[in-house]
């Protein structure tokens, strides 16, 4: 059953239409992103929904009783609210139904058969499952720790920063659980260990969510439904950001020529998204395999925990060898760096080279120094100890602030400062429009004022601009915040084609693993670890080694358990077979997925069968495939035990 339905929902401002007799529905248990260009509508469809904006045309049908929550950009709290006091704001009603519940209880203990008393207990107890409140302290103490919160918990909310604000009330909007919870880019301000412990908290309670983000693993995680918003109508798309992806690259097929330039940055995208993943989940699903297999085993083997740790620890290192080539002109060296911000501590004793053609990301919490290491870097500050050596190079630099913008000039004022409607773009000379319609702007977009533009559309003209540049290297402090998922791929793509080094420092996860061929890792004793992997990969196995410290201080904790006398274990007629069979159709299950990532990157082959078709069967081979990796593995562990 529908919680709301949009039922031919028309909306335009003035002259422009935005949106033109469009449905959508939510369903409970959906959680629905909603994609599109900046300044398609999509913020327009969540106020509508939201019902904070009227539409022009149409019908808005709301389940009775509905309660509808949004994450504001802008969050407002009462005058000398503490954090703490502003998380906890909204759950009166939570408070009030458990205080009720208990004293229920109390009440049938003695008077087990009233039937008043026992409906009204039910209706308590189904409204806090659906709040997940039962332990709902422990929950607010958790939040509070995972989004960074806990030192400013008795601070007044209004003197922190606009960031931090927003962590708040996501937090609170989280605590209160909404029949549907509506957020406009929640990853914004979240540094990636908050965006997983929000993922993990979104599927385990099972929110009906609609939502904005440009992050796009966050997408693929959270979405079991995505609807693209395009010239003011809606499509629809089953999944998250993978299938999005394939199913419109085929829809593109079908359309007019004027598409291809999409349907290219489409395809190139769903080629690395294939390669990148496939290779990350086949490398990790051993380890995965070995590291559940421990949780069963540890209290009564505990070396086996370290045994497991320094595995990781050796597969890390694995991708820590330097690929530098000698040979390359050198722009920083770095020696002995050590950085301090008014009190605190962010860096120590760091040393590395950066040469010409680098791509290195700098990731790491919030807070910890990445933006001040670029500062570092750009001659800005200056060390606290230790030296860097600059070579003779020039920089492209973009921040957050957009500094290199004037906001009293057009864009053929800032695009072409000394007249005329041409720029020079890595040696060609190019019309003004045609370099910027590269960066989705409209030719009447040219005499707009750079004052009146969006965030997100200040934040493409900046980086449009920085690519008008010659420089031997570019540094960019957070550049896909406020950018659509469009834009960002532009900016991949730009990056990838550019010939010098690269600087950046981002959250997004996806963006770092496509960009990055280095990163620089701020960790928690202010030092900076050098990695060649993906940073997907490495959080994976970050997580992992943090898993096995915590089970083995639980193990120290409690005392060991006599080990029982082990059965006498054979293998099965049928597991004997199995283990001979089955390493053998892994190898042609493999050679089958190879052949349809092959055929994926070919598009004859992919025009021939059909791309929805094709990721169909790429998927169906893909889960065979791990039913029968998973299968193996679970023989192997058996016939070891028997032979140990």
């Amino acid at each position: 059953m529908a919680l709301i339905d949009l039922l031919n929902i028309s909306k335009h401002y003035e002259a422009q239409k935005i949106l033109t007799n469009i449905n959508f529905h939510v369903d409970e248990g959906e959680r629905i992103v909603i994609i599109g260009k900046n300044g398609s509508g999509k913020s327009t469809l969540m106020k509508i929904i939201n019902g904070t904006l009227e539409q022009d045309d149409g019908k808005r049908i709301v389940r009775q009783n509905l309660e509808i929550k949004m994450l504001s950009q802008k969050p407002e709290f009462e005058d000398g609210q503490s954090v703490r006091e502003a998380v906890e704001a909204g759950l009166k009603e939570i408070n009030l139904a458990k205080n009720r519940y208990n004293e229920i209880s109390h009440l049938l203990a003695e008077n087990f058969d009233d039937k008043k008393l026992l409906d009204e207990h039910q209706k308590l107890s189904n409204y806090i499952d659906h709040h997940s409140a039962w332990n709902l302290d422990d929950k607010i103490e958790r939040i509070i720790q995972h989004f960074q919160l806990k030192q400013y918990e008795h601070k007044p909310v209004a003197l922190l920063s606009g960031g931090e604000q927003r962590r708040v009330a996501l937090a609170s909007l989280l605590l209160q659980k909404p029949d549907i919870l509506l957020l406009d880019e929640p990853t914004n301000h979240l540094d990636v260990y908050m965006v997983e412990f929000l993922e993990e908290l979104i599927l385990k309670e099972r929110f009906t969510l609609v939502f904005i983000s440009h992050d796009r693993y966050f997408i693929d995680k959270v979405a079991t439904k995505s609807v693209e918003v395009e010239n003011c109508s809606l499509k629809e798309y089953s999944g998250g950001y993978s299938n999005y992806l394939t199913q419109k690259a085929e829809y593109l097929r079908t359309l007019q020529k004027q598409h291809e330039n999409l349907l290219g940055l489409l395809k190139r995208e769903n080629e690395w998204y294939a390669r990148g993943v496939r290779a990350r989940l086949k490398r990790n699903e051993g380890r995965k395999e070995r590291l559940m297999q421990l949780r069963e085993d540890a209290k009564t083997n505990p070396a086996q925990i370290r045994k497991m740790s320094v595995e990781l620890q050796r597969e890390a290192k694995h991708f820590n060898r330097d690929k530098s080539v000698n040979k390359q002109k050198m722009l920083f060296e770095v020696e002995d760096l050590s950085l301090t911000l008014g009190n605190k501590e962010l860096l120590r004793d760091f040393n590395t080279r950066i040469l010409q053609k680098d791509v290195i990301a700098i990731v790491g919490p919030n807070g910890s120094g990445k933006s001040t290491l670029l500062k570092a870097l750009l001659g800005r500050i200056k060390p606290t100890g230790g030296t860097i050596k600059r070579g003779e190079f020039s920089i492209g630099y973009f921040d957050q602030h957009r500094e290199m913008l004037d906001d009293d000039k057009n864009l053929i004022e800032t695009f072409c400062p000394l007249g005329g409607d041409r720029v020079e773009v890595r040696g060609k000379n190019l019309h003004v429009y045609g370099y910027l319609k590269n960066f989705l702007f409209p030719r009447e977009f040219l005499d707009k004022k750079i004052g009146v533009l969006s965030g997100g559309e200040k934040n493409r003209v900046a980086l449009a601009l920085l690519f008008t540049k010659n420089v031997d290297i570019l540094i960019l402090d957070e550049p896909t915040n406020d950018l659509d998922i469009p834009t960002i791929n532009i900016l991949e793509e730009q990056l990838t084609n550019f010939g010098g080094a690269v600087i950046i420092v981002s959250h997004d996860r996806y963006f770092v693993d496509k960009i990055a061929k280095k990163l620089f890792i701020f960790k928690k004793d202010k030092t900076i670890e050098e990695s060649y992997q993906n940073y997907s990969e490495y959080l994976e196995i970050e997580k992992e080694l943090q898993e096995l410290d915590s089970m083995e201080e639980e193990i120290k904790k409690e005392k060991p358990k006599p080990r029982e006398k082990e059965k006498v274990i054979k293998l099965t007629y049928k597991e004997k077979i199995a283990l001979e069979k089955l390493p053998i159709e892994i190898d042609e299950l493999e050679a089958k997925i190879d052949e349809k990532n092959n055929c994926l990157a070919d598009p004859k082959c992919y025009e021939e069968i059909g791309l929805s078709k094709l990721a169909k069967e790429l998927q169906e081979l893909e889960e065979l495939y791990e039913e029968k990796v998973e299968e193996l593995l679970t023989i192997q562990e058996k016939e070891e035990n028997i032979n140990n």
